[in-house]
């Protein structure tokens, strides 16, 4: 029986092209202005002490480029985004059938998280400030790479202990078969989203659902009314 729904962002809830094509460029262009400003600020300061190097700026662009996992990396950008959330310069994309299944999980007493390669600090500014309104509320748990790689089984088994629960009553809703291949091997549920407008590849190796509802009516979760 599920219990809860653990969903990745990009490429799940949101569409890729909001992260590469907004969300990314937003944070490449404010870098050098937010670290003017903010560098010596401690959060700041403290994720700068993680990048390597002694040009730390070009570190951080080569990651960029690169679209590197880095934690150091996700922290900042969530930070750089978290000011263009608050001043309206930025809305968190949902897919439209996102939200209402939402709502109508929580409802019904699923436990919801998020685990995504984007710092918990990013999540939790999409979903508050999304083109939906205020969603944040509606998750128990958020977990980025400081709780291990999206590839590794070990990172699942780690979000299950935190949500007290057996990874067998956790599904986890992803676009990434290799994502999807860890959590199998620690024992949660799965199933690929796959959305044509992403250009998503099924894998064939999980369960499919194009869209949220979907996703309810192959797992048996309560649907929006």
């Amino acid at each position: 029986m599920i219990r809860a729904v653990l969903t990745d962002i990009e490429g799940t809830t949101s569409a890729i092209a909001f992260v590469k094509e907004t969300l990314f460029p937003f944070a490449e262009a404010a870098l050098d202005g937010f670290l003017d400003a903010q560098g010596d600020a401690p959060a700041v300061a403290a994720i700068l002490a993680e990048v390597p190097g002694s040009d730390r700026r070009a570190t951080l662009r080569r990651w960029m480029a690169e679209d590197a996992k880095a934690t150091p990396l996700k922290s900042l950008q969530g930070l750089i985004w978290r000011a263009g959330f608050e001043d309206g310069r930025l809305k968190g994309h949902l897919w439209p059938d996102v939200p209402a299944c939402l709502r109508a999980w929580a409802t019904a007493g699923l436990t919801l998280a998020v685990y995504s390669s984007g710092s918990v600090e990013a999540q939790r500014l999409l979903f508050r400030h999304s083109v939906a309104g205020d969603l944040e509320g509606l998750f128990g748990g958020f977990f980025d790479t400081r709780v291990g790689a999206k590839r590794e089984a070990a990172s699942y088994a780690a979000i299950a202990r935190a949500l007290d629960l057996p990874p067998s009553a956790i599904l986890f809703l992803s676009d990434v078969a290799e994502e999807l291949d860890a959590a199998t091997a620690a024992g949660l549920v799965t199933c690929q989203l796959v959305r044509p407008a992403d250009g998503t590849r099924p894998s064939g190796r999980h369960a499919e659902a194009p869209d949220f509802p979907s996703v309810a009516a192959r797992f048996g979760l309560p649907a929006p009314g």
